[in-house]
């Protein structure tokens, strides 16, 4: 595969299509890029090119860099237009059905050394490479929002995948300057598997009544490092999107308890409190809103940050220990597509992996609920007295 004449077709042109685009197209690339809705791709070509406008006035790039980018990207209205591409990324609605019918008559349409990737988050890469004759040319590409500036993509090959595919894929992204990890085909791969107790638990804690909302955030961001707190993230990527991967997890992982969604945001989703883009979610976006004050007592604010961090630990902890990825995939996948302050296995090391232990297990004593069970890796270490590094 000729990674610098490779076109790249893109399908679909909502924020995550139009943000591959740009990466595309940045590098070097020819790109091809289709939606059934003519309006909306003509209004992702707008947005693309007030992007680029405006890392040249912020000095990002240079005004030639930025128009020479702008011509490699062709609107298309036909995917029968898509023949000369050597990769074709899918970000289309999150419907295993529609999406297989694409990757279907796609097949008909390209070259047989083209690849054929999805860009979805939650569902099986398996089971849309099983629409295709040539399943083996299927892989997950999967980036993060916003697509320009996350460096983080996961690459997820199917069963059928072939190694040559993985291979030209991870090696591709990776010349478009990201950071690339591979990952097992299971529900939400690495980052929305590993990160459903940032969420789940600080909604549990609410929930019981242990801690508000502000505070639940000050002690993840103050005391922990997070970039954000839980809720002020869920407001940022919207309680509905949110829910839904954590359902879509819950589902994958036939109910187990550790994935279960919360009734908390199930309501707020119910009642449309959707986060920033509905103007009120767990906090109020108007512009006139009061702002509800954290209570800063740290001794609260360590029991709760030890507890969710001890959860996200026993879940990286657990990837490891059904092969999801490597050690090393794993603890950048968190820093680099959740900006984690740290690795979770760099920092089980440090917190010590006996005291992420008795910590789980006091919970699962507590609660008696297979929430909380250790993962049976992080018992076998402490018992044999080892270290992840």
């Amino acid at each position: 595969m000729s990674e610098d004449k490779l076109v790249i077709g893109v399908i679909g042109s909502g924020t995550m299509g139009a943000g591959i685009v740009q990466v595309a197209a940045t590098s070097g690339h020819r790109v091809l890029l289709h939606d059934n809705n003519k309006e909306a791709l003509s209004f992702a070509m707008d947005g693309i090119e007030k992007i680029l406008n405006r890392l040249v006035e912020k000095e990002r790039m240079q005004e030639s860099e930025a128009k020479d980018a702008f011509a490699r990207i062709h609107p298309i209205e036909e995917i029968t237009d898509f023949h000369e591409c050597g990769l074709i990324i899918e970000a289309i609605v999150e419907n295993l059905e529609v999406k297989q019918n694409l990757f279907s008559n796609l097949e008909d349409i390209v070259e047989d050394d083209c690849i054929m990737a999805t860009n979805t988050s939650s569902l099986s890469i398996t089971s849309i490479a099983a629409s295709c004759q040539l399943s083996e040319r299927v892989v997950g590409i999967h980036f993060f929002n916003p697509a320009p500036l996350m460096p983080l993509v996961e690459i997820i090959p199917a069963i059928q995948t072939s190694p040559e595919v993985l291979g030209n894929s991870k090696n591709l992204i990776d010349s478009w300057g990201k950071t690339t990890v591979v990952a097992k085909d299971t529900p939400g791969f690495i980052v929305n598997r590993v990160a459903r107790p940032f969420y789940g638990e600080a909604l549990r804690i609410y929930d019981e009544g242990m801690a508000d909302i502000p505070t639940i955030d000050w002690a993840m961001k103050e005391l922990g490092g997070f970039r954000m707190g839980p809720f002020t993230l869920m407001d940022y990527i919207g309680n509905d999107i949110n829910y839904a991967v954590t359902e879509t997890v819950f589902k994958e992982f036939f109910y187990d308890p550790r994935y279960k969604p919360s009734f908390t945001q199930k309501r707020m989703v119910e009642a449309q409190r959707l986060g920033k883009k509905s103007g009120k979610g767990y906090y109020d976006y108007n512009d006139d809103a009061e702002q509800p004050e954290a209570i800063k007592d740290e001794t609260l604010g360590k029991q709760i940050l030890n507890r969710v961090v001890s959860m996200l630990i026993n879940e990286a902890v657990d990837a490891l220990f059904l092969k999801i990825a490597t050690k090393e995939d794993l603890d950048l996948a968190m820093t680099k597509g959740v900006n984690y302050p740290k690795g979770l296995l760099k920092w089980a090391d440090e917190i010590g992996l006996d005291n992420v232990l008795s910590r789980l297990e006091a919970l699962y004593e507590e609660y008696g609920e297979d929430r909380y069970r250790p993962s049976p890796l992080l018992k076998k270490m402490v018992a044999n007295n080892q270290t992840f590094y």
